[in-house]
């Protein structure tokens, strides 16, 4: 039996990403709409966006407008914010995934493994009972059945709901 590979061209977009200049939570807004960043919602202090490269379904990233490394040094409102965003999303994820958990994280500065450690993020990964499986632990690959386009069109409708 031969082996077949897993074709994933959007791959190297991820790994040169790391190489790219700049801070891709800063990225000018007037260069691309929401819709191309996968930006959900915006907040006073805060936006919320898709991962591009997720974990699983619904994998969203939220972070302040402030180029910030460290919670601390946010305003007190920022952080309120921020947690208060965390929360609602977690709503909106579980509504839209029905999801069994959900993992919710930011790591904190390059030894706490951040891909971008200048700009601090938390991460809300939805989570299903029984949804690590080979791929994941063997193969080391996570398969995401659901292509991003699709995933922003039914998440951006309830992030709309926040503000009608």
């Amino acid at each position: 039996m031969s082996q077949r590979p897993l074709w994933a061209p959007w791959r190297m977009e991820y790994v040169s990403a790391s190489a790219a200049p700049g801070c891709i939570f800063c990225e000018p807004e007037a260069e691309q709409s929401d819709r191309e960043r996968l930006v959900l919602w915006r907040g006073q202090q805060v936006f919320c966006l898709l991962n591009r490269y997720p974990y699983a379904p619904g994998h969203l990233m939220i972070a302040p407008f402030a180029h910030s490394a460290r919670v601390e040094d946010l305003p007190a409102e920022t952080q309120a914010e921020l947690m208060g965003s965390i929360g609602v999303a977690s709503r909106i994820l579980a509504k839209a995934y029905a999801a069994d958990g959900l993992n919710v994280g930011a790591n904190l500065g390059r030894a706490a493994g951040a891909g971008f450690a200048e700009h601090l993020h938390f991460h809300l990964v939805p989570r299903w009972v029984g949804d690590t499986n080979f791929m994941t632990v063997v193969g080391e690959l996570r398969v995401i059945p659901e292509h991003l386009e699709r995933i922003y069109e039914e998440l951006v409708q309830h992030f709309r709901e926040l503000d009608s």
